[in-house]
């Protein structure tokens, strides 16, 4: 790990040579979900020596439908991904949409999320630097793994050196993604840590109903393909019950499934370290 990994991480203790996970609901719906999620999963990792972020929206702005639920609102989220933050010791990440929403956003996260389809958006990488907080940028859909450079660099020349990428897939056709795996290893070439999306990476976009289908029984699939290429961390999106999730249902792994993954994962790690 590089030096802003081990100064996020400090307050757990975990394996060094482990991949660290993002984890949490696509969205803040409720207190007591992220609550309920944070604290199994954090259990689970702690006993798997797997450093932990947690991860959940305050607001869903990239959205199909506009009656899709975006969110508590911002004040109310980030208020809340505050106390989850305080109780549990935990670093916590969320998305941010826009420039302005940078600074405030950085009062309560250790880690600013740069959604896929604006990871070209100078203004809004430039505020998200000038936070001094650590930027995950995710590689555009439309984007290759070397491409990504440019938005390393920006953020570099804005004097902030703490940035991640995160692979999430390749628009395929109209209505699929499909993961090229050289990207990993491509995206490390430029000295950052890379994680892998893999649950945004089965989504299938734009459908006539109005809400993104997925194909959640690959996510193992795409997760032990990832810690292969040597991914430096994984993204994973859980819910006690996706089918009545808010948002991402179709693409959440349930809750129960995580910790025989990650054990199958932590074992996998080892054979290729």
């Amino acid at each position: 790990m590089n030096n802003f990994q081990t100064e996020l991480f400090a307050a757990q203790q975990y394996d060094e040579k482990n991949f660290f996970l993002i984890a949490g609901p696509c969205v803040i719906e409720s207190e007591s979900l992220i609550m309920e999620v944070a604290e199994r999963v954090y259990a689970i990792c702690k006993r798997l020596g797997i450093p932990y972020v947690f991860k959940a929206s305050y607001r869903k702005a990239n959205r199909t439908s506009a009656a899709s639920f975006t969110g508590l609102g911002d004040d109310t989220g980030l208020h809340l991904l505050g106390k989850l933050k305080t109780a549990l010791q935990l670093p916590v990440t969320s998305d941010i949409h826009a420039h302005e929403e940078a600074a405030p956003a950085a009062q309560y996260l250790d880690i600013l999320q740069i959604p896929a389809f604006l990871c070209r958006q100078t203004d809004l990488l430039l505020a998200a630097a000038a936070t001094g907080k650590i930027v995950n940028v995710k590689k555009g859909q439309f984007l290759s793994g070397p491409s990504m450079k440019f938005a390393v660099e920006k953020i570099y020349k804005a004097g902030n050196e703490k940035v991640m990428l995160t692979e999430r897939g390749t628009t395929f056709g109209y209505q699929d993604l499909v993961v090229d795996y050289r990207n990993i290893p491509w995206m490390q070439e430029l000295k950052v840590p890379v994680i892998m999306d893999c649950t945004h990476s089965l989504q299938q976009p734009n459908q006539a109903s109005g809400v993104t289908g997925g194909n959640p029984q690959l996510i193992g699939t795409i997760a032990k393909a990832a810690i292969a290429a040597g991914a430096d961390g994984l993204f994973i999106e859980t819910h006690p019950d996706p089918a009545s999730a808010k948002s991402d249902g179709a693409n959440m792994l349930k809750l129960d499934l995580l910790e025989p993954l990650l054990e199958q994962l932590v074992r996998l790690r080892k054979a290729v370290v």
